[in-house]
């Protein structure tokens, strides 16, 4: 019976960074990945997760020492790119079009995941980790000290001991299952996609020469689209093997998952609700490499990490929703949280406390995460809601959660506490104030009226914005991460009070230079909570200076604009 200090069940990309994470780390362990893949995977292989952005890709290139390997193997990604303005589907030139004027500077990759994986699998192994194929998980004994894996492999029993375990198995979440740990996100949202052959350049949807100067050529190709209207998005993401993925993700309570849960369906609904996309597809409807769909595919998990020594690490454990592309971003966050305590454990420290405050810290991201998506999908047809929705996304991800991870937050207990131990600390408040700007797009968008054609935004215009991106590429000790994150938040909570002032001024009316407290702020009951209400220290009143910077996001014309 083999022994090991870590066995890791699943040789997809959550399992195979983790033993490479694991192995730069502590070259001496000795990991065992076991896989129910009995040859090697296709070049091609097709799986959600194409897209990687800023914390991710700092996870792979940096953590993992991946930088030379994407830079010579996978595409560039010139970040997300989102049309709106719905009214206009038969002409992208009209549409409303969000995102960067060219290549930013943080880099960011467009996966082609068949061959990334196989690359991370042989990684793996050239660093010492030992796979596995073709292996069935019969049984996992936890209660056993060390565990035991009773394993088939090629009809033979097998059993394995190890003294940590980790889940990586994906949807096929055999801890989560095993341990009764399912959970419910609440956010019921279907997907279908398909690879088609050939790139796909959304400048040819139009021949309007000026529409497709606007950016240097590729700039729009190696950006993740986004076509969205009311219930719905549809992904269009380029690969390195010269093909293409299309993906429909939709509310059933708008697109019925019935409508497009076959290729034929998947055409139909494009022709009726993405007609350009239809017409440059069409033609390729039968050189489709594949086809796949997930109903109701959001899923949480009550825990992921434990003092008996084992974790669940990638889609085994929670999975929120693919826009955004985060899902390399809780694997990133996740796989570092488990080399912690398994490094630590191994040294012989008592991990209890840590395990504790690991596992509050990454499920409250999770679950703050949710309102991004719950209940958001019906916005994406509101063209200025989306517009204001997507830029404060974009700077609470990468003034909070990215600037966290990068600067090693994740595992440093000092700073976690000053940011999560108390209801007043950062990390809470920037959570709540999170939390109340969502409702507050969820309200604005029963007063968003206009379809904002030709309109053009750069999140990156807005100072802060940049700021909040560039300072990306900084490294900040303990004292000097949490004093960046406190000065993060005021900036937050100052957009947060101007995007309510606008709003207000189009739903209620409004003054436009109320006072606001962003913590406390209901749109949809006409309260700023500016008075006696609420602690001086929340109010905002009206900056200049912000009020400048949300110019660049704010599409209407007359009232409420300065």
């Amino acid at each position: 019976m083999s022994l090991y200090d870590v066995i890791i069940i699943g040789g997809g990309l959550a399992g195979c960074s983790l033993a490479i994470q694991l192995k730069r780390q502590s070259p001496d362990l000795s990991i065992l990945i076991i896989d129910k893949r009995n040859q090697a995977r296709p070049v091609a292989t097709h799986k959600v997760g194409e897209s990687t952005v800023e914390l991710g890709t700092y996870y792979l290139r940096h953590t993992l020492g991946l930088k030379e390997y994407l830079d010579n193997n996978e595409l560039p990604k010139y970040g997300l790119r989102f049309f709106l303005s719905p009214g206009y589907k038969n002409d992208i030139t009209k549409r409303a079009e969000y995102g960067p004027k060219g290549p930013l500077p943080v880099k960011s990759h467009q996966l082609d995941r068949g061959k990334f994986e196989s690359y991370l699998e042989q990684r793996a192994k050239e660093l010492g980790a030992e796979l596995l194929m073709g292996a069935i998980v019969k049984e996992v004994m936890l209660d056993e000290e060390p565990h035991i894996l009773q394993v088939t492999s090629n009809g033979i029993k097998e059993e394995y001991r190890a003294r940590w375990i980790v889940d990586a198995t994906g949807r096929g979440r055999l801890l989560q299952r095993k341990n009764r740990l399912m959970k419910s996100t609440g956010h019921k949202i279907n997907a279908a996609w398909f690879r088609v052959k050939g790139d796909i350049d959304i400048d040819d949807f139009s021949d309007d020469s000026e529409w497709r100067g606007k950016f240097d050529p590729g700039v729009r190709r190696l950006s993740t689209i986004h076509l969205m209207d009311k219930g719905y998005w549809v992904w269009m993401i380029p690969l390195s093997s010269h093909n293409t993925s299309i993906g429909i993700v939709a509310d059933p309570r708008i697109h019925p998952f019935e409508q497009f849960n076959s290729l034929d369906k998947a055409f139909d609904w494009l022709s009726r609700n993405e007609p350009q996309a239809h017409k440059l597809l069409a033609p390729k409807q039968d050189e489709v490499m594949d086809f796949k769909v997930l109903k109701h595919y959001s899923h949480h998990c009550q825990q992921v990490y434990s003092n008996q020594r084992w974790a669940i690490t990638g889609e085994a454990g929670p999975f929120l929703d693919p826009l955004y592309s985060p899902g390399t971003d809780f694997i990133a966050i996740n796989n570092t949280i488990i080399t912690d305590l398994i490094q630590r454990d191994l040294q012989g420290e008592d991990i209890d406390l840590r395990k504790e405050v690991y596992e509050k810290t990454y499920l409250s991201v999770v679950d703050n995460w949710i309102p991004i998506y719950k209940d958001k999908y019906p916005l994406m047809g509101f063209t200025q809601t989306m517009v204001a929705k997507i830029t404060w996304d974009w700077a609470y991800y990468w003034a909070f959660l990215s600037l966290l991870f990068i600067n090693g937050g994740f595992t440093n207990l000092r700073v976690l506490k000053e940011l999560f131990s108390s209801n007043t600390s950062t990390g809470r408040q920037l959570n709540a104030l999170n939390q109340n700007v969502q409702n507050m797009f969820v309200a604005f968008s029963h007063y968003d009226t206009e379809d904002c054609p030709n309109a053009y935004v750069d999140p990156i215009d807005l100072p802060s914005v940049k700021y909040f991106y560039d300072d990306l590429d900084h490294q900040y000790n303990g004292n000097e991460l949490i004093g960046k994150i406190q000065q993060n938040c005021s900036v937050l909570e100052q957009y947060a009070a101007e995007l309510y002032r606008r709003f207000s001024s189009i739903a209620h009316g409004t003054s436009y230079d109320i006072d606001v407290d962003p913590y406390s702020m209901d749109l949809q009951q006409n309260r700023n909570f500016a008075g006696d209400q609420c602690s001086s220290d929340h109010v905002k009143s009206f900056d200049c200076g912000i009020a400048d910077e949300i110019d660049h996001i704010w599409l209407y014309s007359g009232v409420g604009v300065t």
